[in-house]
């Protein structure tokens, strides 16, 4: 494996990267290229894809909220190809099977061109199965005028549209990373979550099973003003507002939850500082992962389906409806297991079953992907120890040896990263069994509250490297 990532080192120089700063780059220009990267994104999401028909379907439907990704736009595709690339390489790295030193730069330098190559073919791979899998139609009208009737040249034209976006979206999430605040993943899943709870909150389009608004507000004001059942029209929604405040009062805390390994400054006597272990140390994007892995496992299914391979169960549109992938599909929403006041089409012990696996899936999934996102990320033991010798720092007590850091903090990393991976796993299943407002799934909002609370932190310690420059050597910074 050596031997080959060698010879592939070129190819990893020759791949499309964004400059990195030469220096340190203000707050100011890091928080203006943060706002023109969402403007940009924004707009993105409103350029739709040329040659479509509208009887598309939209494979990705159930994972909107996730993908930050929009239906029938040119980023499609959302971060779909960079999630997956990244859980490639972490199961690789994890079962040793992909050897690259991630703390020397020459093995930094390897793996994320080895990252870029992926993230290509994962684009590819992700945008053939919409249109050989026959979801995404070409537009027959289009083909006749422009193409003489050759609708496979349309068909290639938005599988170009399609790998164009998934490329823009890799290129700002690097200009965001490099150049702006928190990282362009995390933003893109802020601006898609957001604008669907805002939606969630104040839709005032009538819905299809009754009369009443969609948005929580609307339907509250337009029940009570008509002398509507509440009971009847109301729980579900009160239910999800419940929740929804629930999740969020919960990640809060959670977050401020932590154990702080005390330490002192080697040459300056009476300068302490704590380095802080938090309860979700690998923060939620381990979960990012888990759902993803999911949606491919989920769109294969659907892929074979659709071409006429049910051996894996068959589907309703993108709902399985049998098979291993029924047990494998997420719960997503009340309507998935409560069969007691849902016509659901399945046993109570098929239900349990499937809520079953789907705990078990996020629980194991959540731990393994955190320790596998702390170890590739640079927040092992042995990163931290590094980190903190570099910084002039050592905990109090102890020799100052960066292996005998590691010791001691290899009693608190990896135990906290499994509870906390562990926690965020069963966190996620419980929101999702009750819903959320505006339909972006329970996970969607944790993954939502917990990134603009890490977004928050990440803004404070830019400020305070600004007021106090010495500060950028312990952050790790330039």
């Amino acid at each position: 494996m050596g031997a080959m990532l060698d010879r592939l080192e070129p190819l990893f120089a020759a791949m499309p990267a964004v400059k990195a700063p030469e220096g340190h780059v203000h707050f100011k220009q890091r928080l203006l290229w943060t706002v023109g990267i969402l403007l940009l994104y924004f707009m993105l999401s409103n350029i739709f894809l040329f040659g479509l028909s509208p009887q598309s379907r939209d494979i990705f439907e159930f994972w909107r909220y996730l993908l930050a990704g929009e239906s029938g736009t040119i980023i499609h595709l959302g971060i779909g190809p960079i999630v997956t690339a990244s859980i490639v390489l972490q199961l690789l790295k994890g079962a040793d099977i992909l050897q690259i030193d991630t703390s020397e730069e020459r093995g930094q330098i390897i793996y994320m061109g080895l990252q870029k190559v992926l993230i290509f073919v994962m684009i590819i791979v992700e945008a053939a199965p919409n249109l050989v899998g026959g979801f995404m139609q070409p537009d027959p009208v289009i083909a006749q005028s422009l193409f003489g009737g050759n609708a496979f040249a349309v068909s290639f034209l938005i599988f170009l549209q399609l790998c164009i976006g998934g490329v823009l979206i890799f290129l700002m999430d690097e200009v965001v990373t490099k150049w702006g605040i928190g990282s362009g993943v995390g933003l893109f899943i802020i601006a898609g979550i957001s604008r669907g709870l805002i939606n969630g909150f104040f839709n005032w389009e009538a819905g299809i099973k009754d009369p009443y608004p969609l948005g929580f507000f609307p339907r509250l004001f337009s029940i009570g003003l008509s002398g509507g059942n509440f009971l009847q029209y109301f729980t579900p929604d009160l239910l999800a507002f419940v929740t929804t405040i629930g999740i969020f009062l919960v990640i809060v805390y959670v977050e401020s939850t932590r154990v702080e390994i005390p330490l002192a400054h080697t040459n300056v006597r009476g300068l302490r500082a704590r380095f802080p272990v938090k309860l979700i140390y690998a923060s939620v994007l381990p979960m990012i992962l888990v759902r993803v892995l999911q949606a491919n496992i989920q769109m294969l299914g659907v892929f074979l389906n659709n071409v006429g391979i049910t051996i894996l169960g068959t589907f309703d549109g993108r709902t399985p409806l049998n098979g291993l992938m029924y047990f494998l599909a997420p719960v997503n929403s009340p309507t998935d297991w409560m069969w007691w006041a849902y016509d659901l089409g399945h046993p109570a012990w098929e239900v349990l079953l499937r809520l079953s696996v789907d705990i078990m899936v996020m629980v194991v999934g959540g731990a393994v992907f955190a320790l596998f996102w702390i170890k590739t990320s640079g927040m092992d033991s042995a990163h931290v120890a590094n980190q903190i010798q570099r910084s002039g720092m050592h905990i109090p007590g102890y020799r100052k040896n960066p292996q005998v850091l590691e010791m001691y903090l290899e009693r608190y990393i990896p135990r906290i990263t499994v509870i906390g991976g562990v926690f965020i796993g069963i966190l996620s299943v419980v929101a999702n069994l009750f819903g959320v407002i505006g339909e972006v799934s329970g996970t969607g909002l944790l993954l939502t509250v917990s990134i603009t609370y890490r977004l928050y932190e990440e803004i404070a310690s830019q400020q305070i490297m600004e007021m106090y420059p010495f500060m950028q050597q312990f952050f790790g910074k330039e």
